[in-house]
Order: C-alpha cells, then sequence, then structure tokens
C-alpha cells in the first residue's frame, strides 16, 4: 500500500506544484512580501471557504474544492520559505530557485507522511474531507496561538510542523478525493 500511497502523494504534488511555478512564472514571488499570519490567513480563507462549501453543500463560484486544497499545499510550501527566508529584503527568488525550495519542502513532508503512515497504518484513508478541513484549520489556529506567544512554544511543536502537518492533510484530501 505504501507504494501507492507514494505514486499517489507525488501524482497530488505534482499538481499542486505545476500551479505553483505557472505562477511563479506569472507573478514572480511577489508572496515574499507575507509575514506568517498573513500565510496563515490565506491559508485559513482556503479552508473556511472549503468547510461552507461541505456545510452548505453548494457553492457559487465555480472555482473546485481541489483547487483550494492546492492553495492550502502551495501556502504551507509559502508559509515554510518565509520562515527560512526571515529577512526583510523582499527580493524576487529565481524560478528556478523557487523550484529547488519547493521540491526541498515537499521533500520534508513526504518524509513525514511516510513515517506517521507506518505508524498510523495510513488511518487517514478512513478518514472524511471534513476533518482534513477541520485538522487545517485547528494548524492554523495553533500557529496563530504560536504567533501571540512570540513564536514560543513549551512542549508543542513549532510553526514549521504545523505547516508540514498542513501540507500532508490537503494532500491527503487531494488523494481521496481523486478516487
Amino acid at each position: 500500500m505504501q507504494d501507492n500511497t507514494n505514486a499517489q502523494y507525488d501524482e497530488a504534488i505534482k499538481g499542486c506544484k505545476e500551479i505553483f511555478i505557472k505562477k511563479t512564472v506569472d507573478y514572480g514571488t511577489s508572496w515574499r512580501v507575507y509575514r506568517t499570519i498573513s500565510v496563515v490567513d490565506q491559508i485559513y480563507i482556503k479552508a473556511k471557504r472549503i468547510r461552507t462549501i461541505q456545510e452548505k453543500r453548494e457553492q457559487k463560484i465555480a472555482d473546485d474544492m481541489k483547487g483550494e486544497f492546492r492553495g492550502i499545499v502551495n501556502y504551507a510550501v509559502i508559509g515554510l520559505i518565509q520562515l527560512d527566508i526571515d529577512d526583510d529584503e523582499v527580493e524576487d527568488l529565481s524560478v528556478d530557485t523557487v523550484e529547488k525550495l519547493y521540491d526541498e519542502k515537499i521533500s520534508i513532508a513526504k518524509k513525514l507522511m511516510q513515517n506517521k503512515n507506518h505508524d498510523y497504518g495510513e488511518a487517514w484513508r478512513d478518514m472524511s474531507s471534513e476533518s482534513f478541513v477541520d485538522l487545517i484549520l485547528a494548524k492554523l489556529l495553533r500557529i496563530r496561538k504560536i504567533l501571540s506567544n512570540d513564536g514560543n512554544t513549551i512542549m508543542s511543536e513549532g510553526i514549521d510542523a504545523n505547516y508540514y502537518d498542513i501540507i500532508n492533510y490537503g494532500v491527503f484530501a487531494l488523494i481521496l478525493d481523486h478516487h
């Protein structure tokens, strides 16, 4: 099953990355101006929209939920990159640099997924996309709380760990939506 999961994970990420790189070509790295709270809010807006559509069972704007989950994954990657490049200079990163950074973050997220899958036996396959949205929203609330504590935690994982979980929840939702 793990081989199938790895292939499905890669396929889901391929769709996310394609959009990310095309937008980088179109817009450059304008997202470099985002502070952590802004990235959190961008993900929040997308997760909240999915939750509202799930609850109302209707939508008025054509953008599908799959596109929103891709956006969640991509904003979490942006969040991770921004944590690494902690300077006030909002320089434009090259497409090659962005692709390298993207692959780096996804590689870490995938390894985390593989380790957790080993321990949890792919329990996520039995979960609903509603649960993934709720988990993403909870992770965002955790990041907000960490930010309000000046980035400090006593015994909990940091902001980066929450972003990695958000990536994986988004990918799981994309995999389950696909089949």
